[in-house]
C-alpha cells in the first residue's frame, strides 16, 4: 500500500477510524476485531478521540493495539474545553490509559474553542517534550486557521483532519492545495459520506459497474487520488475492513473522474468549511 511521511513516520494512505465505535458495550468484540483485521491487512493508522464514546472508542482501541502497539501509528483527538495548558496534559493522561499506550502518536485538537491557540500549542508542545505525543495537530481548520497558527509562529503543526469526499469537496478550492503546497498532510475523515446518499450515488455506482469494485471503493479512491491525503474509513464488519483495505489499489479514470465531477462538480468559490 502507498505511504506518506506524518509526523516523522512513514503511514499508510488508508487507516481506519472509529467515530460512534465504544458507545454499545454489545459491540466491542466485534469492534475490536475490525480493528485488528484492518492492522493484520496493512491499515496501521488509527484515529480516535476522547469524544467517541465519551473514551469508549479509545478503550476499543486499547483492547485491539493490546500487544501490538509498535504496529500501528496512534491518533486521538483533545476536546476544545479541555485544551487549556494544565488541561490538555490531563485529558492525554486519561486518553493514555484508555489507550492502554505509554504515547500518542500523533495528538490533534478537535476543533478550535476558547483557548487561545498558543496555549494549547503550549500544552501540545509539553507533552512532546515530555514523550507522552509524539507530534501534534488540528482538526476542523480551514485555511484561515492554519494561517493564523503560522502568523503566531507556533510551527510544528504536522497534520489538519478534515471532512472529505465527493459531496464535501469545498476544501479543494484554497485549503488542500495551501496544504498540498506546503507537505502538509490532509486526513481525510467521513470519506464514505457516513454511507447512505453518497454510496447510493449513480455515478459513483457506474465507475463501481465497471471496476468491479463497490461504491464505497470508488469514493476511497477517489479521495485517494489526491497527493498528501490520508483517509480514515469506519468499518465494523470484517468484508467492509477487506474491501477498505483493496481500495487503496484502485485507479480511477479520467473518464471515471469526470464521471463523479458531473454528480459532484468541484469547488469554484470559497466555500464554509463542512464539518460532522
Amino acid at each position: 500500500m502507498r505511504t506518506l511521511e506524518l509526523a516523522g513516520a512513514r503511514v499508510p494512505v488508508l487507516g481506519q477510524g472509529t467515530w460512534r465505535m465504544g458507545e454499545v458495550p454489545g459491540e466491542r468484540r466485534r469492534e475490536v476485531a475490525a480493528l485488528q483485521l484492518g492492522i493484520e491487512l496493512g491499515l496501521r493508522l488509527i484515529d480516535t478521540a476522547e469524544m467517541y464514546g465519551e473514551g469508549g472508542a479509545e478503550r476499543v482501541v486499547g483492547a485491539a493495539i493490546g500487544g501490538r502497539r509498535e504496529q500501528v501509528f496512534l491518533v486521538s483527538k483533545v476536546y476544545p474545553h479541555n485544551a487549556s495548558r494544565a488541561g490538555v496534559a490531563a485529558a492525554c493522561e486519561r486518553s493514555l490509559r484508555r489507550l492502554n499506550s505509554e504515547t500518542i502518536d500523533l495528538y490533534l485538537l478537535h476543533w478550535r474553542g476558547q483557548y487561545p491557540l498558543a496555549e494549547t500549542v503550549e500544552g501540545f508542545e509539553r507533552l512532546r517534550e515530555q514523550g507522552k505525543i509524539g507530534r501534534w495537530g488540528v482538526s476542523n481548520f480551514d485555511l484561515d486557521d492554519l494561517q493564523e497558527l503560522a502568523e503566531l509562529g507556533l510551527a510544528g503543526c504536522a497534520s489538519n483532519q478534515v471532512l472529505y469526499n465527493p459531496a464535501a469537496r469545498g476544501i479543494e478550492f484554497d485549503l488542500l492545495p495551501w496544504q498540498q503546497r506546503r507537505y502538509l498532510p490532509l486526513m481525510a475523515y467521513c470519506p464514505l459520506g457516513q454511507g447512505g446518499p453518497l454510496l447510493r450515488q449513480p455515478a459513483l455506482q457506474a465507475v463501481a459497474e465497471r471496476h468491479g469494485a463497490t461504491a464505497a471503493q470508488v469514493a476511497l479512491a477517489w479521495a485517494l487520488r489526491q497527493d498528501g491525503l490520508i483517509a480514515i474509513p469506519k468499518a465494523r464488519e470484517p468484508a467492509h475492513v477487506r474491501l477498505n483495505a483493496e481500495a487503496a489499489e484502485l485507479a480511477l479514470t479520467a473518464e471515471d473522474l469526470a464521471l463523479i465531477d458531473q454528480a459532484y462538480p468541484a469547488p469554484s468559490r470559497k466555500r464554509p468549511l463542512a464539518m460532522i
